[in-house]
């Protein structure tokens, strides 16, 4: 392939596709964390240092929790992305591009005391440049990709309705086409409206406006809003 996307099916049937990071813009993300973890630590030495010994112990704990934990919180709870990640548009999701958990967060990060070997993450380079993900050691062994952050033209343009799973499975096809009714709902007349709606009776069970919110509501949950 001559470009980055890899495309992935998700339960649901929806296709999805994510452009992978590469080496590059990992690497300024990584030296955004670091300058970021810097300045934490000379503000914490300058407060801690008053104390002595205890606070020179306590300055000691707090960059081993850094080290090794500050990848680990935000990938958990800032949706796969630390503040270099996010500058930079990249993001760590699952393979099949799902969240991250715990479990995968903590292991890709213990292991970049591998891929940084011999120095400045060497194992890890040759790794991302050896493998079609560019996937370092310590993704391959956790399952999970960096991809960008694409933006999604998504949520302003569709009515906002509670989201309601469809009756029947979907192509990516149909649900594409379901979607495009749903951002174009507002151009049309009632009666056209319900007109396009109605063609799909047999799946919405309904007729006219009930049809009409039926589709709003399948083309809600089709775009993850729960």
């Amino acid at each position: 392939m001559l470009d980055t996307r890899r495309s992935i099916e998700t339960p649901e049937g929806v296709e999805l596709g994510l452009r992978l990071a590469g080496p590059v813009v990992r690497g300024y993300a990584w030296m955004i964390d670091l300058l970021i973890r810097f300045a934490v630590y000379i503000a914490l030495g300058t407060v801690l240092n008053i104390f002595g010994n205890f606070g020179q112990g306590l300055y000691f704990i707090a960059v081993f929790l850094m080290e090794w934990f500050y990848p680990v919180v935000f990938e958990l709870y800032n949706q796969g992305a630390t503040p270099g990640k996010r500058s930079m548009g990249i993001k760590v999701v699952h393979d099949d591009g799902t969240e991250v958990t715990l479990q995968s967060s903590l292991l890709r990060n213990l292991l970049r005391s591998v891929d940084f070997l011999p120095f400045l993450y060497g194992v890890g380079l040759i790794s991302m440049l050896f493998n079609r993900d560019f996937k370092r050691l310590g993704d391959i062994t956790a399952g999970t990709i960096v991809v960008y952050q694409d933006k999604l033209a998504e949520a302003s343009d569709i009515v906002k309705m509670a989201p309601l799973t469809p009756p029947i499975s979907l192509t990516p096809l149909e649900q594409k086409a379901m979607i495009q009714y749903a951002e174009r709902v507002k151009l049309f007349t009632p009666q056209r409206s319900s007109e396009l709606a109605n063609i799909l009776e047999e799946v919405t069970q309904e007729k006219d406006e009930k049809a009409v919110n039926s589709l709003l509501q399948y083309a809600n949950w089709m775009m993850g809003r729960r």
